[in-house]
């Protein structure tokens, strides 16, 4: 719930509700709208004015060189390139010897690169932007032979080599390299002022800030808010403007990208920087998840069967500790502090056990039902069953007959032009998402709409969904259109 204010010189600014009666409001205090209502009615005839205003100077910290991790996030992040992208890029970039080995945990920077850092920011930005730092490594078990991703060398700028590299290859280059050279420049300053306003017994705050010293930002811009705050003085009463009571809602976690399931693995100890991009890669190839149209993933049905038929069966293999255990067995191994034979004792001869006694257990997984449909073919009895692509609709006089649905993409809509197949979700060979018919090639029917099991009232044409507030007639002719 926030309210505007406009003083003297006309400028208006934004001040947000942060107390009740000297005590401090969370975002969700206001539970409800006649809540929010009654303190607009209490506000009605108040007067705002100034308390308190304090003005502080913040300092923002550059971001450390590129890990493996850090770097297929961000350019998740900046160019929406998958983790596999990302190192099939550096790998050519390593290995025309512009960057250093680009599969890293560590955060180290030699001696070397160091002084070649400093040359550089001294000649070409001076010394107000220069700051030597010394990073260490978050991982316990990183390979801290290699370095952090760097340009091999710095005067090597992303202009010089715009003739030698393609386009990819060049974002991917001048991110590292803005990157490296970022983490050896002086902190961003901004100018901080906090205005606290009073209403009766309601506490509202206002925050600007501006930038004072750019530093680091030079090279390597970051999202930031600038926000001029008028000139006030304590005391000074304020003209509101308006009192808007906007509502939050909690949001549930949202699913994982790239970049965010990446950062989930490192922080579990799960994988290693060679396995972030396999590790996706392989999920996504065997059909376990999918991405959605923000490029989320999401559980296919393949991929919840596979969940829950481990989860039952092998609960320790699939514990996240487990993981991440297993990574640790296998660094002291390579650090001598492990005797291979031993740790693949612990491991194989229990495992060998349970899963001989599972290969008897676990049968007919791949169906998960059997339905009353009968099949358009034969006539016999379907059955849903799942493979790596999800589940489907199929015949159980199969190999005799191989009659198949896809009900993954199935929408339950019977095709209106041949009343006989069913529209389903297709993608064309450029991924653009539209609605068939199941009887293709028979029948040729289609919507680049999405449609629901609903009819017009004006015409009895099928309904397509245009985004998430309006619903149209998908009879062109019709000019049917609901608002939500």
């Amino acid at each position: 719930k926030s309210q505007k204010s406009k003083i003297k010189n006309q400028k208006e600014f934004k001040a947000v509700l942060v107390k009740k009666e000297g005590k401090k409001l969370d975002q969700f205090a206001i539970k409800n709208e006649k809540e929010a209502k009654k303190i607009v009615e209490d506000l009605k005839d108040a007067k705002f004015r100034v308390l308190k205003i304090e003005r502080k100077e913040t300092k923002r910290n550059p971001p450390e060189p590129f890990t493996t991790s850090t770097m297929q996030q961000t350019a998740w992040q900046k160019f929406s390139w998958p983790a596999e992208k990302t190192m099939q890029i550096a790998q050519e970039l390593y290995e025309m010897g512009y960057i250093t080995y680009h599969r890293t945990d560590s955060l180290n920077l030699s001696e070397l690169a160091l002084k070649m850092a400093e040359g550089f920011i001294l000649k070409n930005f001076g010394k107000n932007y220069y700051q030597k730092r010394v990073y260490k490594t978050k991982s316990k078990v990183a390979q801290e032979a290699h370095e952090a991703i760097r340009p091999t060398d710095v005067e090597r700028t992303p202009e010089i080599l715009s003739q030698k590299l393609n386009s990819q290859q060049l974002k991917l280059y001048e991110l590292i390299w803005r990157r490296f050279l970022a983490s050896q420049m002086a902190q961003a300053i901004f100018d901080k002022t906090e205005v606290e306003i009073l209403a009766k017994n309601y506490g509202f705050l206002a925050k600007g800030q501006i930038l004072k010293f750019d530093g680091f930002l030079k090279i390597y811009p970051m999202k930031f808010e600038e926000e001029e705050l008028p000139e006030l003085e304590k005391g000074e009463i304020l003209k509101v403007v308006k009192i808007l009571p906007l509502q939050h809602f909690t949001q549930p976690p949202p699913r994982y990208t790239e970049a965010t399931l990446i950062k989930e693995l490192e922080k579990h100890g799960i994988g290693r920087p060679s396995t972030y991009a396999p590790i996706l890669a392989t999920i996504q190839e065997r059909n376990y998840v999918k991405k959605d149209e923000k490029k989320r993933f999401y559980p296919t049905a393949v991929g919840i069967l596979v969940s829950d038929l481990l989860v039952k069966h092998f609960p320790e293999i699939v514990d996240i500790n487990f993981t991440a255990k297993m990574e640790d067995s296998l660094d002291k191994i390579a650090n001598g502090e492990k005797n291979w034979v031993e740790a693949l004792r612990e491991f194989y001869e229990p495992f060998e056990e349970n899963l001989n006694k599972k290969y008897k257990e676990i049968k007919g997984a791949g169906i998960l039902e059997k339905t009353e449909k009968k099949c358009p073919r034969c006539g016999a009895q379907l059955l849903i069953r799942v493979s790596k692509y999800g589940r489907f609709l199929a015949c159980s006089n199969y190999p005799k007959c191989k009659y198949t649905l896809d009900l993954e993409n199935a929408t339950g809509i019977l095709c209106p032009k041949c009343k006989k197949g069913e529209i389903i979700k297709k993608k064309t060979k450029k991924g653009k998402f539209f609605w068939g018919c199941s009887n293709y090639p028979k029948c040729d029917f289609v919507f680049w709409e999405e449609p629901i099991n609903k009819n017009c009232p004006k015409c009895n044409s099928i309904l397509v969904r245009i985004n998430s507030k309006i619903i149209k007639c998908s009879n062109k002719n019709c000019e049917f259109l609901e608002e939500r």
